[in-house]
């Protein structure tokens, strides 16, 4: 079935971004080679996007750091304007040996039938070049070009468009800090809405530091947004069964409390509800395994992506979580059933099993030489057949990009 006027992404660029020094590319995009699976999604002109890319790799060698550009882009193009201090700097670091040259990423995304592509080339200080582009017949035209215009040290901009109507005297005056669809939604332009709109579907747990690691905290505020939203409730306490993790249902309770200046505060404490024979107890979530607690937070992620459309990205989806639960997540995003919007899930992990699950290419292997990440796609590795044991190939080190030990 061809699936049109949807929201997708279909490719990322970066250059000179934390450890990747030279331009990385990370597509969804399928070739004509590989043969039909339920993990495509169908476009017009036969074209195919991946509903599904795995990032597998050593510790430390930048896997991370590949699939951190999409939450920096979705916070820049979002909350940029409102979001950030006029004077901060803009929170991402180029690689440490490139430290004076501009980081630069190209990001092409689908919203309904439209293809659109969005540039952005920065340092710490300010935007150097910003851009969009929507795709007419197989080119690109300009909605908006905005470039920087250095005069003695003073910060100002060029800036043009068609279609997307933000006054120019308005745009010029931007800050450079900021991103001009963030300052255009701010403004009330609807051109810009949809933009921001689509940004906000990316959900991830990432920070411009690394991943968002798990604390007590995550599971309060995790509890808050599932007893906000009954529908998600319902459909984690079936997967946490599905997964049999020993809860039979999930209990939130809504807690009135004071804070340290005795003003009224309301918390939300999770539970999971066990049987043994007749017996039927609760147990608070902190008390669960740490696997169950990730699989609570993990889920508050991935579940509005499912529902809604939209990319989740999701660094060590496997931590702390059994291998055998692995595929059963990745499994939510398969099925018309369980993915109705057709939304993709972008995850690093550290469980070679994942080969056993997915296609070469759905697969980019991270490794790092000479202090600088590479990054490629298993369906570029000349040889590498579709049916080979992708698993068997890599644990032998056949692939590389596996731990120097």
């Amino acid at each position: 079935m061809l699936i049109t006027g949807l929201i997708m992404l279909v490719s990322l660029r970066v250059s000179n971004f934390f450890s990747f020094a030279e331009e990385s590319l990370v597509s969804f995009e399928i070739g004509k080679k590989p043969s039909p699976s339920t993990f495509d999604i169908r476009l017009p002109l036969d074209r195919r996007l991946n509903k599904v890319v795995a990032v597998v790799g050593p510790n430390g060698s930048g896997k991370t750091q590949l699939i951190k550009p999409l939450a920096f882009l979705s916070w820049f193009i979002g909350d940029s304007f409102l979001g950030v201090e006029p004077d901060a700097n803009i929170p991402f670091k180029p690689h440490s040996l490139m430290s004076d040259k501009n980081t630069r990423f190209e990001l092409v995304f689908r919203i309904r039938n439209d293809e659109f592509k969005y540039v952005l080339e920065a340092n710490r200080n300010y935007v150097v070049h910003e851009s969009l582009y929507k795709k007419t017949t197989q080119y690109f035209s300009y909605l908006f070009v905005r470039d920087l215009v250095l005069n003695n040290e003073e910060v100002s901009y060029e800036y043009k468009q068609q279609g997307f109507p933000f006054k120019k005297t308005q745009a010029k005056g931007i800050r450079g800090n900021a991103s001009i669809i963030a300052a255009a939604n701010s403004y009330d332009v609807l051109e810009a809405r949809q933009f921001v709109e689509y940004f906000s579907t990316y959900s991830h747990n990432i920070n411009v530091t690394g991943r968002q690691h798990f604390h007590n905290a995550d599971l309060l505020s995790s509890a808050e947004f599932f007893y906000k939203s009954k529908s998600y409730l319902s459909k984690l306490e079936s997967l946490l069964c599905e997964f049999d993790l020993g809860i039979s249902s999930l209990a939130i309770n809504e807690i009135e409390t004071k804070d340290s200046d005795g003003a009224d505060t309301t918390f939300y404490l999770p539970f999971g509800v066990h049987k043994a024979d007749q017996t039927v107890f609760e147990l608070p979530l902190f008390e669960e395994s740490s696997g169950t607690q990730s699989a609570f937070v993990l889920m508050r992620r991935i579940l509005p992506a499912l529902e809604h459309g939209g990319v989740a990205v999701i660094d060590e989806i496997d931590n702390d979580l059994h291998p055998h639960l692995l595929p059963h997540i990745v499994d939510l995003f398969k099925f018309e059933h369980s993915n109705p919007k057709n939304a993709q899930l972008i995850f690093t992990c550290h469980t070679p099993e994942i080969l056993n699950l997915l296609n070469k290419h759905q697969v980019y292997l991270v490794e790092k030489k000479n202090q600088r990440s590479e990054s490629w796609r298993l369906d570029e590795v000349l040889g590498l057949r579709a049916d080979d044991n992708l698993y068997a190939k890599y644990m032998a080190g056949a692939l590389s990009a596996v731990p120097n030990i």
